[in-house]
């Protein structure tokens, strides 16, 4: 019996084995095809897909998908013909480029202008290409430039005590990308209108100064000086939008020309965190904003002494030539005094991402250096609101106080003068922006707040809210709420207000004790939206807490005073 037994458990043993092992190695077959497809599959994937099933943000700083292509062919032809093109451009650069020196002249000099102008032996390295997607009628290629010349480029300056000195352009290095663009596209040979050359981007430009024959740090500003000129009549002359326009088919090409497209404001509000760059007290904080970084296009805030979380309130205004392409950039300086102001942070806006016509409030992280982008230190935040206004098209807002009048008509009437002023009387039509004044009442209810933080032994809080107009200093303040984290006021709050443009207003949260109040946070908003939109309800953020929280409603009624 215990035979049988046996061999029926050997049997039933080896048969299971058996049967496992087949499973196992179908399994396996199966496994090893199924890796053998999705290989197959990954080597047919272009960058496209993969950029399609992970977003950029996700991948490492260091990873790059490069669209360009190497060009040795247009290297090799820019080595033979580059005599020919140093006597060609020079020429050129000595006429587009001398004036604008002379526009950004230091006021120590006299005269600044050529002595000698050639670009040397050594030809500019291209180092990639690629097609840009533009209009239907135009082809736009950019290129990556990198240049370690040997001009020779002497400058002759007089400065105003008569001292006469050849100043020498020297040790140049460059690396950046070049546009061309070939428009409009054309039936006839060679299939292109016009080609229009700029620097797209210059990421890199070194240079040193020598005075011939002698030292130029013996006289003391003049290298700083001719530095700064030398760098605004380069951005000037051929940076990005400038363009410069070879005409190839006779023609009127006019409309290729550089001309602003719209006008972005700019209300330069707060800060808070910054980073404190003095020894002893705070920073003294100030912002330099612009989209071009030109000395006559760069806005200057007033200094806030003693502040690291400081408070402008104030208002800019500039040109804006590409949307597509140009940046919103401010930088924000500590004061030093008699010495050079310390860079705290800067941040930098697309202005791509504006919507026409609508109001952006935005907050932008400060970051040490904005082409490298490697600094997790926290430098604080700034606060914007930011109006773009095209030329070409009417806001789809509509002024509250005139539903026939047109929000851009209203700025055009706040800048200047309004659209139709050859139809008003010779005075009216005459008035600047000084002299109107957008008046009336804001009602502001406090709704309610959400997630305060716990400032009480027991685990709760006694919130209010203090409601400040900032240049009128009118307050008011809530009733006090014990013992809640998620406080419902549902309050309002009446101010008259004598000019919204520049007012801000502040809600400040705080917990009552007995013996005194304490500070949670704060919201600081412009009355911009309210006098665009007339009426809106909207969640906003307590600064100085994690989670908090203000449920408002504002409104308001206003009408535009002449002086």
């Amino acid at each position: 019996m215990g035979f049988v037994v046996g061999y029926i458990l050997g049997f039933a043993l080896g048969f299971g084995l058996m049967v496992g092992f087949a499973r196992y190695q179908n399994t396996r077959s199966r496994s090893r095809t199924d890796l053998a497809a999705a290989v197959a599959a990954l080597s047919r994937m272009t960058v496209q897909d993969s950029r399609k099933l992970l977003p950029d943000q996700f991948y490492p700083s260091w990873l790059v998908f490069s669209q360009r292509q190497k060009v040795n062919w247009l290297n090799h032809l820019i080595e033979k013909i580059w005599p020919y093109v140093d006597e060609a451009a020079s020429e050129i650069i000595r006429s587009s480029v001398e004036p604008i020196l002379e526009q950004y002249r230091p006021a120590v000099l006299a005269s600044l202008k050529f002595s000698k102008l050639t670009l040397g032996t050594v030809a500019p390295q291209f180092t990639g290409f690629t097609i840009i997607e533009g209009e239907p009628k135009e082809i736009v290629m950019e290129l990556d430039l990198q240049w370690d010349g040997n001009p020779n480029i002497v400058l002759d300056i007089k400065t105003r005590v008569g001292v006469a000195l050849p100043i020498q352009v020297k040790n140049i290095g460059f690396t950046g990308v070049f546009r061309l663009i070939f428009k409009p596209l054309v039936d006839e040979i060679p299939c292109f209108g016009a080609v229009c050359y700029s620097l797209r981007e210059k990421r890199n430009l070194d240079f040193t100064l020598k005075v011939v024959g002698g030292d130029i740090s013996s006289i003391p500003g003049i290298s700083t000086a001719l530095e700064d000129t030398i760098r605004d009549a380069i951005e000037d002359s051929i940076t990005w939008p400038v363009r410069k326009i070879v005409p190839i088919i006779p023609g009127d090409y006019s409309y290729l020309e550089l001309k602003p497209v719209g006008i972005l404001e700019v209300k330069l509000i707060e800060a808070k965190e910054l980073t404190n760059k003095d020894v002893i007290g705070k920073s003294d904080p100030f912002a330099k904003i612009f989209i071009r970084p030109l000395r006559d296009r760069t806005k200057t805030s007033k200094t806030k002494d003693n502040q690291i979380n400081p408070i402008w309130n104030e208002h800019f205004e500039f040109e804006v030539e590409d949307v597509v392409t140009q940046n919103l950039t401010i930088k924000i300086y500590d004061d030093e005094g008699i010495q050079a102001a310390e860079l705290i942070g800067c941040a930098q806006m697309p202005l791509r991402q504006l919507e026409p016509g609508k109001v952006k409030d935005v907050w932008l992280k400060l970051v040490k250096d904005l082409e490298i982008q490697r600094d997790n230190k926290n430098r604080g935040q700034v606060h914007l609101e930011l109006l773009y206004c095209p030329m070409s098209s009417e806001s789809a807002f509509m002024n509250p106080f005139d539903p026939d009048f047109r929000l851009t008509s209203l700025e055009k009437a706040l800048k200047q003068v309004t659209d139709d002023g050859a139809d008003q009387d010779p005075p009216k039509a005459a008035l600047k922006k000084k002299d109107i004044i957008i008046r009336g009442v804001l009602s502001v209810t406090v709704m309610s707040a959400e997630e305060l933080p716990t400032t009480d032994f027991m685990g709760k809080s006694d919130p209010f809210v203090v409601l400040t107009m900032k240049k009128s200093d009118q307050k008011n303040k809530t009733r006090v709420l014990n013992d809640t984290l998620n406080p419902v006021w549902n309050q309002t709050f009446d101010f008259v207000v004598e000019d919204g443009l520049h007012e801000l207003l502040i809600l400040e949260v705080y917990d009552h004790d007995t013996f005194g109040k304490e500070k949670m946070g704060r919201c600081i908003m412009t009355l911009t939206r309210a006098i665009l939109e007339g009426e809106f309800t909207d969640i906003f953020h307590v600064d100085g807490t994690t989670k908090g929280k203000l449920n408002l409603h504002l409104k308001w009624t206003s009408q535009a005073i002449i002086k």
